[in-house]
């Protein structure tokens, strides 16, 4: 299908950024690695209340339908973790490498 890259920016609440990150590493992490997905790594802006990553797939099937995936699985239903208890707002973009 191709690689598609996602650069993805979070506004977590007031107080809750290292609370995000810890479940992020600890939950997120490691079932987006078992989906097939790559991360290129991940930043924090404390200034903004900033959560930023980069995310790509490159297999079979579609970013969209492996990302769909992963959202509709037992496991990430297990975590008990919803975005909304922590962010403020996303902004997702598609990127593409030049270097």
């Amino acid at each position: 299908m191709g690689q598609t890259t996602q650069v993805r920016t979070y506004t977590v609440k007031d107080g809750r950024l290292d609370e995000w990150v810890r479940r992020w590493r600890e939950e997120i992490v490691p079932l987006r690695l078992e989906f097939g997905f790559s991360l290129g790594g991940a930043w924090i802006d404390r200034e903004f209340n900033h959560f930023i990553w980069e995310i790509s797939y490159d297999g079979p099937e579609s970013f969209a339908e492996r990302n769909q995936q992963y959202w509709d699985s037992p496991l990430r239903e297990a975590m008990d973790l919803d975005p909304k208890d922590y962010l403020v707002s996303t902004n997702v973009r598609e990127v593409v490498r030049v270097y």
